[in-house]
């Protein structure tokens, strides 16, 4: 199973919610705070169907992100419309968690992930499907391949070799800036520098998935654009190629990184939550 990293002590909230107009269900919406190896807290939120429920989705955002992504939250309700609890949470620095994000590594993210998974497990799920988003997908791939208790995979557009899209994002001169500056340029596009060590670069270099990924046998799904603009479409057919277990490459034409589209984003929802719905049901 890998690391074990059991939750310290959490703090709670339970937020009621209404889903948009047309679906008429309330749903309960836990906001909490738990932790991870080295005492981090990390804001997550627990959100649960009307029903009660083994099964559960634990979602990790992009780079730059937060828990409460569109991607996120689009999933949390159509999942738990089909009986099925989601646990999204903030990485280290971003959103409401604890650090700066300059400090940020991978391995961290994945230290945390870790800790939301144990900590989704204590709590009596047994069902458990892993989402990652980009950045996420990276961690989420690293994260599964050492653990035994994953019921499926489902990858969006996921970062697998991060230090081949960074130096053909920024290129050479702007990777030598970074490493004397500690800043890299905002890749959301704003003109302000973005404060991140070096070292998150150099701890990349030693988290590269594909060879991890030939330990995963839970199956996996990845969906990807075919135009996207930030991570090469070869990294998510090689990962294809790598996996071990059940699997699954979909590949959007003309989709972005962010599925930008309207019929895009439906599309890559849709399939991630049919994956999931499909490999988290208990077949008699």
């Amino acid at each position: 199973m890998g690391h074990t990293y059991g939750p310290s002590k959490v703090v709670h909230t339970k937020i009621p919610f209404t889903l948009p107009a047309g679906l008429n269900d309330c749903h309960m919406e836990e906001a909490l705070i738990f932790h991870d190896l080295y005492g981090h807290g990390i804001s997550a939120i627990l959100s649960a169907p009307d029903g009660p429920t083994k099964r559960i989705a634990v979602l990790c955002h992009g780079f730059l992100s937060g828990k409460n992504s569109t991607t996120n939250k689009t999933l949390t309700r159509l999942l738990n419309e089909r009986g099925i609890a989601t646990f999204r949470f903030d990485f280290f620095g971003q959103g409401d968690s604890d650090g700066p994000f300059e400090e940020l590594t991978t391995t961290l993210a994945v230290h945390q992930a870790h800790a939301a998974l144990d900590l989704v497990a204590a709590r009596g799920y047994d069902r458990i499907g892993l989402v990652g988003s980009s950045f996420g997908g990276l961690v989420a791939i690293l994260t599964a391949a050492q653990r035994r208790d994953i019921a499926c995979l489902a990858l969006k557009c996921p970062v697998v070799d991060f230090p081949e899209e960074l130096r053909i994002t920024f290129g050479l001169e702007e990777l030598v800036r970074w490493k004397t500056t500690n800043t890299i340029p905002n890749m959301m596009g704003e003109s302000d520098r973005v404060r991140l060590r070096y070292g998150f670069y150099e701890d990349c270099l030693k988290q590269i998935a594909y060879e991890p990924a030939e330990h995963i046998t839970a199956p996996t799904l990845i969906v990807q654009g075919e135009q996207d603009e930030c991570v090469p479409l070869h990294q998510s057919q090689q990962l294809h190629d790598r996996l071990g277990g059940v699997k699954r490459l979909n590949l959007l034409p003309g989709a972005d990184h962010q599925f930008t589209r309207k019929e895009d984003f439906h599309q890559m929802t849709t399939s991630i939550g049919d994956w999931l719905v499909s490999h988290l049901t208990i077949r008699a």
